[in-house]
């Protein structure tokens, strides 16, 4: 059931899975089926890349393999562990850095880590399922548990699954998954002509400015 405190409180329309996509610190110990795990990866496999390179690769972790779960939990830090740890599905996303085409660097590849992880958290929303990024990772204790080879890196992590009930939370976490969502203005983030100059259309309520 969505948590209405974390429906966007939006001051333009936009879509559905967007407004109640958001990313809760408290999971169900419910598991997620393998078929929508594979809806999952197969969302963030069509996201848009520079190149279409694709540079995104996972390592996925569920919670039904205890061993392996901690072997990936420990990738986190400490802080990211203590909450993470609910979530019955964990996954590291690993970007290639060079282009296939030419070995050159790809200067796109952290922002097409951004585009499939954001496919993969609006498929998750359309099946009623959550997903926490985290950027509190150890790259370096990835690449050693997992091999990862050189060339590729760990950038993020995903904790996958059901949003749990605030009435099971305990007093840190349901406070943090019970505050409103917060954005800044569009005047703030949309500008033209030159550099935090507003677009005169993002305020015009008449959408007829010039």
């Amino acid at each position: 059931m969505m948590n209405e405190a974390k429906r966007a409180r939006t001051s333009h329309s936009i879509h559905e899975l967007i407004a109640t996509r958001w990313s809760p610190y408290g999971f169900d110990a419910r598991p997620v089926s393998e078929s929508d795990l594979r809806s999952l990866f197969e969302a963030a496999r069509w996201a848009a890349s520079s190149y279409n390179e694709q540079p995104w690769r996972f390592i996925v972790a569920r919670k039904k393999d205890a061993a392996e779960f901690e072997r990936m939990l420990a990738c986190l830090v400490e802080g990211n562990q203590a909450w993470a740890r609910r979530a019955p599905v964990l996954a590291l996303a690993v970007a290639r850095l060079h282009f296939s085409h030419n070995d050159k660097p790809n200067p796109a590849a952290q922002h097409d880590i951004g585009m499939a992880t954001c496919s993969l958290q609006l498929q998750a929303t359309a099946l009623g399922l959550s997903v926490h990024p985290m950027i509190g990772i150890l790259p370096q204790r990835a690449r050693e548990e997992y091999t990862i080879p050189q060339g590729y890196e760990a950038l993020t992590a995903l904790a996958l699954g059901y949003a749990a009930e605030l009435d099971a939370l305990d007093d840190t976490l349901r406070r943090r998954d019970e505050a409103v969502r917060l954005r800044k203005p569009l005047s703030e983030l949309v500008f033209a002509r030159t550099w935090k100059r507003t677009a005169a259309w993002v305020e015009d309520p008449t959408g007829e400015s010039s």
